[in-house]
């Protein structure tokens, strides 16, 4: 009876194959993997790298491709908005069209640095991170229940603004999620 193969398949090279003559000694598998005596000792590899070793400078500066993860794309957008929230009161004296224009940089980026397994995290936590932001923006009478107050008046004034972002981040995460798919298809 035939048995079928259980385990994946690895993308890696086969024990045996050479591999480029700049890995280190411990890099290397096989025969080659001890040539010119014992391999180097672990403190020698871990210094600075030669100069033919690094890899060559982008022809221009890349931004940051960071992948977050469902819970920590929510945290990225609750600790900017709060951030944004803090600086909106003290620079531009509390204003909510200020605090809701910078809630849309902070839903694009959101939903492109979330990884693609997580991608339909993203337009749940925004307006969680919203409502967050508004705490410090929020103007309110003395005590909680006048911040408590403050918030959802916030969001009842500013809910454009919030179904807005929420949207482009929506449609964002869509075109990820299919492209995400599609390539997930494609490979064998």
């Amino acid at each position: 009876m035939e048995q079928h193969r259980t385990r994946p398949r690895k993308d890696g090279p086969r024990r045996g194959t050479p591999t480029p003559a700049h890995l280190p000694p411990q890099a290397r598998r096989g025969p080659d993997a001890l040539r010119g005596g014992s391999p180097a000792p672990v403190a020698a590899v871990r210094g600075p790298v030669a100069a033919e070793q690094r890899p060559a400078p982008a022809a221009g500066r890349r931004l940051p491709n960071p992948r977050l993860t469902g819970l920590g794309g929510g945290l990225f957008c609750v600790a900017a908005m709060l951030l944004l929230g803090t600086l909106d009161s003290l620079l531009f004296g509390s204003s909510l069209i200020a605090y809701a224009v910078l809630f849309l940089p902070v839903c694009v980026l959101t939903a492109l640095w979330v990884r693609g397994g997580d991608l339909l995290t993203a337009p749940v936590a925004l307006p969680i991170a919203f409502g967050a932001g508004l705490f410090p923006v929020a103007d309110g009478d003395a005590g909680f229940l006048g911040s408590l107050m403050g918030v959802f008046t916030g969001l009842a004034t500013q809910a454009g603004w919030l179904y807005g972002g929420t949207l482009v981040a929506g449609v964002i995460v869509l075109v990820r999620r299919v492209r995400w798919v599609r390539s997930r298809r494609r490979r064998p």
